[in-house]
């Protein structure tokens, strides 16, 4: 046996990211959202792509956040094993700032042009894939009348009663947001005031680390209200009915932005913009809307009556309720932010 041979052999079967050898088949690697986003994004939008270019193979690689997802990249930079990544906008901004991710200027590739206004925001290398919002959470069979303010999980009734994931969650500085947004508060200053609130607020909670979430928790009945995001929100009121709803306030809510990106040097580059390029188009952004409930960013995406009423700020109405928030900002902020959340909240709660 050649000292080659050997050394191939010699390879660890079950070594991550290491791709079959496929003749006339290129093969991607897509990082993504684990769990139940995963399981609907490879039926939506993977599954069909494969379909439609039976040349190029794409494996999810799923992970439970960006934080965990910019981490594997600063781990493969010397040598890249990861094609395209859905994650956070503001974890797209460290990861251009670090080079680990390929600019994609809105001229780079026509399905661009299609896209709404706020899927770019300068520094950030991937354009906007979806768009979610805060959502708040409750349990028909406890909550009567349905909430339409946010005001309610100051309802001393609910006291011990109330699930939110906290802290660094990007759920607990959203209430912290809103919050100061209903105290006539802009979130660029310093945020005291809604700080303050939601310490008054805090006796409520019964806990600020709902573990596996907080929908969970109002499903089995834990909890009678909760904090969190309108697509996951939607996904189990579908799958739960009467023991979990979601709505957004008339106060008000903000965009969180999902982005799609180009992993700078990878290995199948050309395939993986066929990828981006298909991600963002009106059939995948549409089927996706349709199964998981996340507003499209593609302007030609027509949504159906029945997932509109899913997506409320995918409605003209649903939109005067959203108040700015520059992502990009409030990533300067983040130490900041967890430094007051520990010192005003989690000492009250």
């Amino acid at each position: 046996m050649s000292t080659t041979r050997r050394a191939l052999l010699a390879l660890p079967l079950a070594a991550p990211f290491i791709r079959p050898a496929r003749s006339a088949e290129r093969a991607i690697t897509f990082l993504g959202y684990s769990g139940v986003f995963q399981t609907s994004y490879q039926t939506a939008v993977i599954d069909p792509f494969m379909k439609a270019y039976p040349d190029i193979k794409v494996s999810y690689y799923g992970l439970p956040n960006s934080a965990q997802m910019l981490g594997t990249l600063r781990a493969q930079q010397a040598a890249p094993q990861i094609d395209v990544g859905l994650f956070d906008s503001t974890f797209s901004k460290t990861g251009t700032d670090e080079g680990l991710i390929q600019p994609l200027s809105r001229d780079a590739m026509p399905v661009l042009a299609d896209l709404d206004p706020h899927a770019f925001t300068p520094g950030v290398g991937g354009p906007a894939v979806t768009y979610d919002s805060l959502t708040l959470l409750y349990a028909p069979s406890a909550v009567q009348p349905a909430p339409d303010t946010w005001r309610v999980l100051w309802d001393k009734k609910y006291r011990g009663r109330i699930a939110i994931p906290g802290m660094p969650d990007l759920t607990g500085a959203g209430l912290v947001f809103v919050a100061t947004h209903m105290q006539g508060g802009d979130y660029q200053v310093p945020v005291q005031s809604g700080f303050k609130s939601v310490a008054e607020m805090a006796p409520n909670v019964l806990n600020w680390d709902p573990k596996p979430d907080p929908y969970t928790f109002v499903i089995d009945g834990t909890a009678d209200l909760g904090v969190g995001w309108n697509a996951r929100g939607q996904i189990y009121t579908r799958q739960n009915p009467g023991r979990i709803a979601a709505v957004l306030p008339q106060e008000g809510s903000f965009l969180i932005i999902n982005t799609i990106n180009l992993i700078k040097n990878s290995p199948q580059p050309d395939a993986a913009r066929e990828f981006v390029a298909y991600a963002l188009s009106p059939a995948a952004q549409q089927a996706f809307a349709d199964l998981m409930f996340y507003a499209p960013t593609n302007t030609k995406a027509a949504l159906s009556p029945e997932t509109l009423a899913h997506i409320p700020v995918a409605t003209p109405e649903g939109r005067s309720r959203l108040f700015p928030l520059d992502w990009m900002q409030v990533a300067a902020m983040r130490d900041k932010l967890n430094q007051e959340w520990r010192r005003l909240i989690l000492s009250r709660g």
